[in-house]
C-alpha cells in the first residue's frame, strides 16, 4: 500500500515529539533522584576515625594481649618493677612489656642495669609509646595514664612475677591496670603505679579523660568502664586477687 510523503512526515514528527517527551521526563526523574542523593549526604567530611573512648579501649586491649603473651613465656605477669642489688626500683613493668607491643628494637636499646631516668636511657625515655596513653589525655607524648595495681595482694607484685594461679578470685574479677587522670600521668618508664585505694577515691577528683568515669583492664583482657560512684565494696573487690569476691556488674 502506497503511503504518501505527507503521511510519513507526520508520523516522523509525531515519533520525535513522543521520544522528546519521554527523554524530558527521564531527565526530570534523574534530576530529582540526584538531588535526593545530594541532600542525603552529610554536609561535612565523613570521619572514619573511631571514637576516642573506643581508641582508648583498644589500647587497653593491646596491653591485655601483651600481658598474656608475656605470661605464656614467663608463667605470669611481669613484676611491677625490676630492682638493683640493693632493692631500688629500676624499670617499670611497661618497659618489660615492650617486646610484646612490637617494640623489640626499643627494648634492646635500654640499659636495664641502670635506672629508667639515667642519661644512658634518655633516648628511650623520650619515645612515644601510643599503647600506653589515652588519645585524649592531652599529656606529653612520653607520659602514660595507664598505671597498674601494685601490692602483695594486687595484680602486680612489686618485685617478682605474679603467677596467674595466684588470682584465686579469677582473672575476670580482678582489675590489673587503670586509666588515671591526666594530672597523674607519669613518664612511661617510671616504676610508679597505684595501690588498692585508687578506686575508692574516684569521686575525690573526677577529672578523668572520659566523662563520668574511667577504664580498667581486667585480668582476662576485658576492658570495662568504672563509674565515679563505684561502690566501696566493689572497689576493694576489683583491686584484690584473692579476697573471695565476685565483682559481677559495676
Amino acid at each position: 500500500m502506497h503511503v504518501s510523503d505527507k503521511a510519513i512526515k507526520f508520523r516522523t514528527d509525531q515519533l520525535k515529539r513522543t521520544l522528546g517527551l519521554k527523554a524530558w521526563e527521564l531527565m526530570a526523574i534523574l534530576g530529582l533522584v540526584s538531588l535526593a542523593i545530594i541532600l542525603a549526604l552529610p554536609s561535612g567530611p565523613v570521619s572514619r576515625e573511631p571514637h576516642p573512648q573506643q581508641q582508648c579501649k583498644f589500647r587497653f586491649k593491646q596491653i591485655g594481649h601483651a600481658l598474656h603473651n608475656y605470661a605464656e613465656v614467663y608463667g605470669g605477669f611481669p613484676p611491677a618493677y625490676t630492682t638493683d642489688e640493693n632493692g631500688n626500683p629500676l624499670h617499670s613493668w611497661r618497659t618489660l612489656l615492650l617486646p610484646y607491643l612490637d617494640q623489640q628494637g626499643l627494648y634492646e636499646r635500654i640499659d636495664f642495669s641502670k635506672p629508667w631516668d639515667d642519661p644512658a636511657n634518655a633516648e628511650a625515655l623520650a619515645m612515644d609509646i601510643p599503647a600506653f596513653q589515652c588519645p585524649v589525655a592531652g599529656v606529653a607524648t612520653n607520659r602514660t595514664t595507664y598505671l597498674a595495681f601494685v601490692g602483695e595482694d594486687l595484680a602486680f607484685y612489686p618485685t617478682r612475677s605474679r603467677r596467674l594461679e595466684e588470682f584465686s578470685d579469677g582473672l575476670t574479677n580482678t582489675a590489673v591496670v587503670v586509666e588515671v587522670r591526666p594530672e597523674d600521668a607519669i613518664p612511661w618508664m617510671q616504676p610508679n603505679d597505684v595501690d588498692a585505694t585508687f578506686l575508692k577515691r574516684l569521686r575525690q577528683s573526677p577529672k578523668f579523660s572520659h566523662r563520668n568515669g574511667t577504664h580498667v583492664l581486667m585480668g582476662d583482657g576485658d576492658v570495662r568502664f568504672v563509674d565515679l560512684n563505684l561502690d566501696q565494696k566493689d572497689a576493694t573487690a576489683l583491686s584484690t586477687i584473692a579476697g573471695g569476691e565476685d565483682v559481677g556488674d559495676f
